[in-house]
């Protein structure tokens, strides 16, 4: 129990709706978590690993049916329909409450209750939000012990009568037909039910830090942005700060942690990692941008993680970590598609069944080993690069944003925006093209505003609003860029090599923002002048170099049609400086 007779009398309430066995609070001590993680070993919802080969870390599965956030299941539940714009799935709250309420009823009869106090952002920081979830999974308490401040500080902090989001999870059934993520922006309220995914239960995480944390943004004069932070040090040792947006499959975790390339490493440079997935930024004193990571941990996607990918992530997730869905060896060891181990001949898959190199189902198919979604939960403070400054309360000051996406042509690898207006454009128009591992038409045109489509919690045209009038209010705004490390020559082969080699770019980003290296302009923007991006010991042709930055406005035709098709859909509600910045462009390019 705390002193908080609001917090108290919500969790009686919940817990007669839920009918747990027990209830228990966590306090955050190592002594508890232990226990935790052997109650969980004990009734098989965590395995431990081979703790010569991962200490600290356990692995776990989800059920067949609940490997990844289910957006057609997620919900904003504001009064109006309005609010909740044409992006969101939109349900009345009373609905909500009733339909959900459904599924509550009995759910955790015979289990135990977990009340997680928690905090994102530094416990004090102008920053922090202090959140409460309820939930009868282990697997949840322990994941949000490493990815948010929990336990007994932050009931100390809450105090009495403080302000809280209220979190209620529930596996229930783990039955997709009673799967709810709802979102009561109004009530600062979320409820998630019938899944066991962390994208969908750990509330700390897309939930409040990005669909509730907006709305709350929108209303204190603030930013909540699906976005990493990080840090590049020059070799005068001056460090900039950039903030990054980029839709799924487009790297954003390994740009947080990338290892520059060997010319930069022998001159000095460095990168510092404050976060790899978001970003609450607000108005300083000074008046700049500052931006927080509210996070403390990774929750991060294992395929693909490897020593030239992300050598950082390995070395941050070799103890102290929660491997999800990945395959289990006999002896206790993990694998995952394009990870460092050799490919395995048997073991325990994702979906916990016995496995075998070559094995197929009743229809043929290749019975895959790891999920392509499989993820890994670690502590940020394990990161070899972690930033110094990651848990300053006020932040860092950001000297860039930068908007990305996966298009085989048409869009530059890098260019600057004109000003805060056509880079709020730039990022509301945002694309990028659907891959093997997601779903849709391979190689179709997906738009992803800022990469905040699946979770800004309210009006996106309202939000576009509240980026321009964020920008009104700087007196020192970041420039804002756009990058595409993913375009094609004739042949299919990607043209820039990507992962460290990308600090090249960010160094001709931080030279733009401190006006030492100049540009040249396109209809799209301001790209590099010949000479400026440093190519040094990198074997790049000059021909290859004119595909990179090449623009031809017949190309752009379609891509402005399906433009504006998506702008339009938000009506009178979208602000007349967007539109204008498409007619701009589309002049621009002869169109």
């Amino acid at each position: 129990m705390s002193t908080h007779q609001t917090l108290d009398r919500w969790v009686s309430e919940m817990a007669a709706l839920c009918s747990p066995a027990d209830i228990v609070w966590v306090d955050g001590s190592t002594e508890q978590k232990r226990a935790l993680e052997e109650e969980a070993a004990g009734k098989g919802e965590l395995i431990r690993l081979n703790q010569s080969r991962w200490p600290g870390c356990f692995y776990h599965h989800t059920a067949a049916n609940d490997v990844a956030r289910t957006e057609h299941l997620t919900y904003i539940c504001c009064r109006s329909r309005e609010d909740a714009g044409p992006t969101n799935n939109w349900m009345a709250p009373d609905e909500g409450y009733r339909k959900a309420g459904e599924y509550f009823r009995g759910s955790m009869r015979g289990r135990t209750m977990y009340v997680i106090p928690f905090s994102m952002g530094l416990l004090g920081s102008p920053f922090s939000k202090i959140g409460v979830e309820l939930t009868d999974s282990i697997y949840v308490v322990l994941n949000m012990l490493i990815m948010t401040r929990a336990g007994s500080s932050v009931l100390r902090e809450l105090g009495g009568n403080g302000a809280f989001t209220k979190g209620l999870h529930s596996k229930a059934g783990l039955d997709e037909n009673k799967r709810l993520i709802l979102h009561f922006p109004e009530d600062n309220t979320i409820w998630s039910v019938g899944s066991g995914y962390g994208g969908n239960v750990l509330l700390g995480k897309k939930c409040l830090s990005l669909r509730i944390a907006s709305h709350l943004g929108r209303r204190e004069g603030w930013m909540a942005e699906h976005m990493l932070i990080m840090g590049l040090e020059a070799p005068d040792g001056k460090i900039s700060y950039l903030a990054a947006a980029f839709p799924s499959a487009c790297g954003k975790t390994n740009l947080a942690m990338l290892v520059p390339p060997e010319p930069f490493r022998r001159r000095g440079y460095k990168v510092w990692t404050v976060g790899d997935d978001i970003a609450w930024i607000r108005i300083g004193p000074d008046g700049r941008l500052w931006a927080v990571n509210p996070e403390t941990g990774f929750f991060g996607v294992a395929p693909g993680t490897n020593s030239r990918s992300n050598p950082n992530a390995l070395e941050t997730i070799r103890r102290n970590t929660i491997f999800t869905n990945v395959l289990r060896t006999e002896d206790g060891d993990v694998w995952w598609e394009g990870g460092e181990e050799p490919f395995p001949t048997a073991g325990i898959n994702w979906a916990g069944l016995r496995w075998r190199a070559g094995m197929k189902d009743e229809s043929g198919k290749p019975v895959p080993a790891a999920h392509p979604n499989s993820r890994y939960t670690a502590p940020l403070s394990q990161c070899p690069i972690a930033s110094p400054e990651w848990n300053n309360p006020n932040g860092v000051p950001l000297s860039a944003i930068i908007f990305g996406g996966r298009r085989s042509g048409l869009v530059p690898l890098v260019y600057e925006s004109f000003n805060w207006q056509h880079g709020v454009y730039v990022g509301a128009t945002m694309s990028s093209e659907i891959t093997a591992a997601q779903y849709g038409k391979q190689g179709q045109v997906r738009r992803d505003p800022m990469a905040m489509m699946p979770f800004c919690g309210y009006n996106m045209a309202d939000y576009f609003s509240h980026w321009l009038e964020i920008g009104r209010r700087l007196e020192h705004p970041p420039k804002i860029f756009h990058v595409n490390w993913f375009r094609k020559d004739e042949n299919g082969s990607f043209i820039w090599p990507g992962f460290g080699e990308n600090l090249r770019v960010l160094d001709w980003i931080i030279r733009r923002t401190n006006g030492s290296t100049g540009a040249v302009e396109t209809p799209l923007g301001l790209v590099p002048a010949a000479g400026d991006l440093d190519l040094s010991e990198l074997p790049l042709s000059g021909r290859a170099m004119e595909n990179l930055f090449a623009v031809n406005p017949e190309e752009w035709t379609d891509e402005l049609a399906e433009r504006r098709h998506f702008l339009e859909q938000f009506g009178d509600k979208l602000p007349s400086g967007i539109m204008a910045e498409h007619q701009a462009l589309r002049k621009r390019l002869g169109r």
